[in-house]
């Protein structure tokens, strides 16, 4: 590998011959790029939704959660111009990156009882909370505008 005097060099000479200098082909991104979709297709699996069902007083439950989870992955790399000026040093690139999440939430259980199967929910009690205070909000700014609108009416 030139060193940057060398590089520098080398580009000047290219500049002054009217060529453009030599584009270096991309690094290849650090580590194994399948990775992070190795460890999606772990995380996302059936055992991450269906949890292990458990037997108590002769009834069975079956968890259940909703599970979603995604993964990327992206890699530049490029030359350019550095700073303006007499025997700037010239800009070299690199990048790399990746990963992915996984976000699990109980939906409920299966429950097993003398042979017949239910579906009971959960209930995230937060959710309701928050759609309720969402709701009020959507009330209050209502109640406002059409008082609001009464009030310019009289005038």
């Amino acid at each position: 590998m030139n060193s940057p005097e060398e590089s520098t060099a080398d580009h000047d000479r290219a500049e002054q011959s009217g060529h453009a200098p030599h584009r270096r082909e991309p690094r290849p991104p650090h580590g194994d790029p399948r990775l992070p979709i190795e460890a999606a297709r772990d995380a996302l699996t059936v055992k991450r939704v269906f949890g292990d069902a458990y037997v108590a007083d002769g009834v069975t439950v079956i968890p259940v959660a909703k599970v979603y989870g995604g993964s990327g992955m992206g890699y530049g790399d490029g030359t350019g111009q550095g700073p303006a000026g007499e025997g700037a040093p010239h800009a070299e690139g690199s990048g790399g990156g990746g990963g992915f999440g996984v976000i699990a939430r109980p939906a409920g259980a299966y429950v097993i009882r003398d042979s017949k199967v239910s579906w009971q929910p959960a209930v995230d009690v937060n959710r309701a909370i928050l759609g309720g205070q969402i709701l009020g909000g959507i009330v209050a700014v209502s109640v406002a505008c059409v008082l609001r609108a009464r009030l310019r009416r009289r005038r």
